[in-house]
């Protein structure tokens, strides 16, 4: 009758999953939304300790019968976010967060302190990108010098919930991957780009030390009785968003695609080995399972559809019937989607644009159709890159919010020709999170479970939201995805040097 928890400290909001692993059942599932600081430079900011108050309201709707029956509790967390910590564990400052592109020009500086984006993939696997941690010190090291000055602990937003949780300061692979330091290959923290990003200071004293992704720790007294947990309750590493999702979807093994549909799009897969691009084109990132997650991200996915509902004066949990009687292609209008800048492709500073239109297309619904359509466009050209690699995948395993709209997923299966499958757990990454609980509480108790044997035993597909390709609208979507990289190669080239 033992419960795990797994907790999603997302941009938009915390939501909380407690599951039952005996009877394969999420017996509750709650949210708490949170607040966004948005500034004109592309600045994106959140207080940490809004996440902490969206955690205890969390747990406060869930039932004090439930929560003496928790055992173990996961963090999953929104990538790439600097929490500065000084000594005495206080944050310093609003945290930065992944898609903040202010520090554009900070990234530049890193990369050509490393010897270019060349050498910061021999370096560390990945290039130093808008969003990742890296960039957001040497930007708080100019315009908070005082926070810099007293900085002890860098954190990333799971990190730090985990510390209030449990008095701890950890990080694992995963996650770290993201900060843009760890080398992906050797999973050390690369001294050569620390070095780049601060060469007047050991940035390496700042980080917490790694751990593995079994790994776990016991939660503090105080913030047990706090929340109604039993004391003996077990934290487990954690990891970021899309880490947990791979969990969540049942991604432990190769030949896995999933395709999570948030604020931000991504797709990932599981390997055993590093999968580093030549050119920079996905994230080479170490997974929160002991292998790796190659990744695209895009900054922009439910970010789009609701912007485009928001201002036709519709709520976007109403799109499917909004854009019921539009067909693919919108009528001929195409959206570059990129509302928050761009990280896929690398275009920070690109903003949103509509194209093709004319005098009868202009129409709520085929306005919200552009937006769904460039956002999937978006992850279908990242994913052409995977394709020119040789890899390839024979289904797309779906998740976040916008896996809920049934012309989404079917979308999905028309532009990207494969079919298209959603877990019965529709929190993917607070599910993963909750799974990666149950397996550390295993290992930390004497068990030796594979973590791909617990995934296949839980991670159940829901049948009734699975669908196939449709022939005719795939072929539609193929000319105008064609449209979408033209529009695509012309903002490339008008954002190149601003």
């Amino acid at each position: 009758m033992s419960l795990v928890v797994g907790l999603d400290v997302g941009t938009q909001s915390v939501k909380l999953v407690a599951y039952d692993p005996s009877l394969r059942r999420v017996v509750a599932t709650h949210g708490q939304a949170l607040e966004l600081i948005a500034g004109d430079d592309g600045s994106r900011e959140q207080e940490a300790q809004w996440w902490i108050d969206a955690i205890r309201a969390c747990f406060a709707k869930l039932d004090p019968g439930l929560r003496a029956r928790v055992i173990a509790v996961g963090v999953s967390g929104q990538q790439h976010g600097f929490v500065p910590v000084d000594a005495a564990g206080k944050v310093l400052a609003p945290a930065k967060l992944w898609c903040d592109t202010s520090t554009q020009l900070e990234c530049d500086e890193i990369m050509a302190a490393a010897g270019g984006v060349q050498r910061s993939l021999e370096l560390a696997g990945n290039p130093i990108l808008a969003g990742y941690t890296a960039s957001k010190l040497p930007w708080t090291h100019k315009h908070r010098p005082e926070v810099y000055q007293q900085l002890a602990t860098i954190m990333l937003p799971h990190d730090y919930v985990n510390f209030w949780l449990t008095g701890e300061r950890w990080m694992e692979y995963g996650d770290a991957s993201g900060t843009g330091w760890l080398d992906v290959r050797t999973r050390q923290w690369s001294s050569s780009m620390l070095a780049a990003t601060d060469p007047t200071r050991d940035l390496a004293a700042c980080l917490p030390p790694l751990v593995e992704a079994d790994a776990s720790f016991v939660i503090a007294p105080t913030i047990a009785d706090e929340l109604g947990l039993p004391r003996n309750v077990r934290v487990s590493a954690g990891g970021g968003d899309n880490m947990m999702a791979a969990i969540g979807t049942g991604n432990v093994v190769a030949g896995v695609l999933s395709m999570s549909l948030g604020t931000s799009g991504t797709l990932f897969a599981y390997a055993d080995q590093p999968v580093v691009s030549d050119s920079g084109s996905w994230a080479a990132f170490c997974s929160s399972t002991g292998g790796w997650l190659p990744l695209i991200c895009t900054m922009n996915c439910t970010v789009a559809t609701e912007s485009v509902a928001r201002a036709f004066g519709f709520s976007s949990r109403d799109g499917d019937a909004v854009m019921a009687d539009t067909a693919p292609g919108a009528a001929g209008l195409v959206m570059l989607p990129f509302f928050n800048g761009e990280r896929t492709p690398d275009m920070p500073n690109a903003r949103a644009s509509l194209h093709g239109l004319d005098m009868a297309n202009l129409t709520r619904g085929n306005a919200y159709r552009a937006a769904m359509e460039g956002a999937t466009y978006a992850l279908r050209n990242g994913y052409d890159a995977w394709l020119t690699a040789g890899l390839h995948f024979d289904a797309i395993r779906l998740t976040g919010g916008g896996s809920h709209s049934a012309a989404w997923r079917q979308m999905v299966a028309d532009i990207f020709e494969l079919p298209v499958d959603v877990p019965a757990q529709a929190e993917g990454a607070a599910f993963g999170a909750a799974l990666q609980a149950l397996w550390a509480h295993d290992h930390a108790n004497g068990g030796t479970a594979a973590l791909a044997d617990l995934a296949r035993e839980h991670v159940l597909i829901e049948p009734g939201l699975s669908t196939r390709p449709d022939a005719k609208a795939a072929a539609a979507y193929r000319n105008t995805y064609g449209q979408f990289l033209r529009h695509l190669d012309a903002a490339v080239s008008f954002y190149a040097n601003r």
